[in-house]
């Protein structure tokens, strides 16, 4: 039977790289976007595309868009407000832990229950290396909300018995888009400070979460695991 996968923030560099390998025909891929954009536009079968804005009030409208039997889910939603932790206000930070920690984790749980009866299920969240240094100069709610990701409850380390794994991958500096909606970085400095002194290709990413997130890691559960290039 086909594994049924959802990748939230599915627009993002890292989550268009991603589903292009749940394209096959071991899997059904559910995309979810905020924003238009073109991916897999010329594919026909096997996905399907669901717009929500997470930041919506309406909690209810949100959750009803998405389906209670993922097989596999993986969080890669990543707004940012591109704020300081002096200038940070209530506002907007709570549309980013919204965004990116909250409403995925409510997704996340609308599906546990059908994975513990299938005694199969992968879920990937999604952390940055920020957390490691407490963020940059104009990413502090950014950080935060990955930081939030990084907690795992006591509930999900009890899932590997019905074979359940939940793991957070911690993302170190990738090429992307999202460094440049923050103000004053300078990501020549910033490359200087990785050990492999370069930034890492959203296919670096995208195939250690497609490893992570398959039924070839049987081992791998209840981890933040390190893609930092060494930081």
């Amino acid at each position: 039977m086909k594994k049924k996968v959802l990748i939230i923030g599915g627009s993002s560099d890292i989550g268009q790289e991603l589903s292009k390998k749940y394209l096959g025909k071991e899997y059904v891929l559910h995309l979810h976007y905020n924003k238009n954009f073109n991916i897999l536009k010329n594919f026909k079968k096997n996905f399907s595309l669901i717009k929500a804005d997470l930041s919506s009030s309406n909690l209810n409208k949100i959750l009803n868009k998405f389906d209670n039997d993922y097989d596999i889910i993986i969080n890669l939603a990543g707004y940012v407000s591109s704020q300081s932790f002096q200038n940070f206000n209530i506002k907007t930070l709570e549309k980013t832990l919204r965004v990116n920690s909250i409403i995925p984790l409510l997704i996340i749980r609308k599906s546990i229950k059908k994975m513990l009866k299938k005694k199969w299920g992968r879920i990937t969240n999604s952390s940055s290396v920020g957390i490691k240094f407490g963020g940059g100069n104009s990413s502090f709610e950014y950080s935060l909300s990955k930081h939030f990701n990084e907690f795992i409850p006591n509930f999900m380390r009890q899932l590997p018995k019905k074979n359940v794994f939940y793991n957070v991958v911690r993302i170190g500096l990738t090429d992307t888009k999202i460094h440049k909606k923050m103000k004053n970085k300078d990501m020549k400095t910033r490359t200087k400070l990785v050990p492999t002194k370069r930034m890492a290709d959203p296919k670096d990413i995208a195939e250690y979460i497609f490893y992570i997130s398959s039924a070839k890691n049987t081992f791998i559960t209840s981890e933040i695991v390190n893609i930092t290039g060494g930081e």
